[in-house]
């Protein structure tokens, strides 16, 4: 092999070893920077009670992102202690209301995001008013955490509403339905005078915490009378109160829907339902206050059907 050959063989090798060296050197600088910018963090100074401290006053979406600030942050965040904070207080009572066992490991943390998914609650028991006229003493069937917050969520069933003649099956019946959390649904079959009313205890619901309520439905194939005029939606909760006005059957193709108001809207849920988002309101009325809703429209006496309704949800607003 000529000498020329020789030496150009020697420097490629001197160039990938010192190649080599220099992406070490920087690989190595780059941890080195990395272990004592923590070692020189403040937040590594701080004592896990301290920190524990800390997130309690985040929520549980904050609590995670919070993971990648440092090591401490990582550990408390990862904590039972913490999540502990974030799982209502009363969940083992809930949990024993199961229809069916929520299983779970002994971290809270898992607990708690199993509790993120609905679980149907006390075996569809119903607590009826004396008079068949008033609406319905509910005891939810659905519960489930607001996943970034921890609020409770409950919806109501149908089985649990009061309907005008809901009892009437020319006007009203009771049907199973694949997509439903719950054994029946309600139906429309035939009416000109639409009133529905639902409510909640507030004891049930997270305390000091703003709620909206929401119609979970479906239109089924062929209904008609449920667009124009409007429904009336009247919410009450203590001493307030507050009336607005929502379209359950919306066309898609009808301009004015562009200016409608957002909150009326029809949105298509993940389990395959429609909800329109009737009010917000706040719960400070403890364990002794009742959130009631009434959904009407009794002016424009026509005919309406094919009104399929799941239930009334309230989640804390975010």
């Amino acid at each position: 092999m000529s000498q020329p050959t020789l030496l150009h063989e020697k420097a490629q090798i001197d160039s990938k070893t010192k190649s080599s060296n220099v992406l070490e050197g920087f690989t190595k600088s780059q941890e080195e920077k990395e272990e004592d910018g923590e070692q020189g963090s403040e937040f590594a100074k701080l004592p896990q009670e301290c920190v524990l401290h800390v997130l309690s006053f985040t929520t549980p979406r904050d609590s995670c992102r919070s993971a990648v600030v440092s090591k401490a942050f990582l550990s408390g965040a990862s904590s039972d202690a913490l999540w502990e904070r974030f799982i209502p207080s009363d969940y083992a009572e809930i949990l024993s209301r199961a229809v069916h066992p929520v299983e779970f490991s002994s971290s809270k943390k898992e607990l708690y995001f199993g509790l993120c998914k609905p679980i149907l609650i006390d075996g569809g028991k119903l607590e009826r008013k004396a008079s068949s006229e008033l609406p319905i003493s509910l005891q939810c069937q659905s519960f489930h955490l607001e996943r970034s917050t921890g609020g409770k969520c409950y919806m109501v069933p149908s089985s649990s509403l009061w309907m005008a003649w809901g009892n009437v099956w020319r006007h009203w019946r009771w049907i199973s339905h694949s997509d439903s959390r719950f054994g029946e649904v309600a139906e429309l079959v035939f009416v000109c005078w639409l009133e529905i009313t639902g409510s909640i205890n507030s004891g049930l619901l997270s305390k000091k915490t703003w709620y909206t309520a929401y119609i979970v439905f479906k239109l089924a194939s062929g209904a008609y009378g449920l667009n124009s005029p409007p429904q009336k939606v009247s919410i009450s909760l203590g001493a307030y109160s507050s009336d607005r006005f929502i379209t359950l059957q919306q066309d898609d193709d009808d301009e004015e829907e562009e200016e409608e108001d957002e909150k009326g809207k029809r949105k298509l849920r993940d389990d395959g339902w429609m909800e329109i988002e009737l009010s917000d309101f706040y719960n400070d009325e403890g364990d002794k206050g009742e959130a009631s809703i009434r959904l009407s429209q009794c002016e424009a006496l026509h005919f309406k059907h094919g009104l399929l309704i799941e239930g009334l949800e309230f989640r804390p607003k975010i």
